[in-house]
């Protein structure tokens, strides 16, 4: 039986936990710091990871992290089910989970997080319907004019985007080129397998040269 939903933490906690967020993004690299991710084909990337991170209904106190990595045979990269710097405060969990653990991190956010005037408006809808092919992307342009993202045209027979933003020790634009890496259909195949999503063959997530065709 689920526990009551607690109250909001305390004033002193939110303090301290906004504190210690801002500590940890001055700790944020945004550009690329391996040798495989200035190679077109990821040459070198042995293993991607995958993480989400689920709420027990009715209980706002516990929750369920998962972590699936996938074959690509030492884990080099983690996809996050979620935002890195296109946040609030700018250091969304990608950003947090690639600090902590000091890998390469990517947010892969299914919706659009309403921030620095993002908003799922008619004008974004219009960008969204040019994106023709896998792989098309447009950046997203907050009104302060820093770039916190792409919309990412995951596969050809997806019409929804994806939202691609900086976690931790990655550019923007090599960390698209490998989410569309990843993609045999529209959420990367490391975000899919930790979600459920996924099919298992023999209790083992299919490696991955089978999700990147050479």
């Amino acid at each position: 039986m689920a526990r009551k939903a607690a109250g909001r933490p305390p004033k002193e906690t939110l303090s301290l936990w906004t504190r210690e967020q801002a500590r940890l993004k001055a700790c944020v690299v945004d550009r690329d710091t391996e040798a495989w991710q200035g190679d077109p084909a990821f040459s070198g990337l042995q293993r991607v990871g995958g993480v989400d991170v689920s709420f027990v209904k009715g209980d706002s106190v516990s929750a369920c992290a998962s972590l699936v990595v996938l074959s690509y045979p030492e884990l080099k990269v983690i996809l996050v089910d979620g935002n890195g710097v296109l946040h609030h405060r700018g250091f969304g969990v990608a950003c947090h989970l690639g600090v902590l653990t000091g890998l390469p991190c990517i947010g892969v956010a299914k919706k659009l997080l309403h921030v620095d005037g993002l908003e799922n408006n008619a004008l974004h809808k219009e960008k969204i319907q040019l994106l023709q092919a896998g792989g098309d992307s447009f950046p997203l342009t907050g009104s302060s004019g820093t770039v916190l993202g792409m919309a990412l045209r995951s596969h050809d027979r997806s019409t929804k985007p994806l939202y691609i933003s900086v976690g931790h020790k990655m550019g923007l634009e090599t960390a698209v080129r490998l989410t569309h890496r990843c993609c045999r259909f529209r959420i990367p195949e490391p975000v899919r397998q930790v979600g459920g999503h996924g099919v298992w063959q023999g209790g083992r997530a299919p490696l991955l040269p089978t999700i990147f065709p050479s």
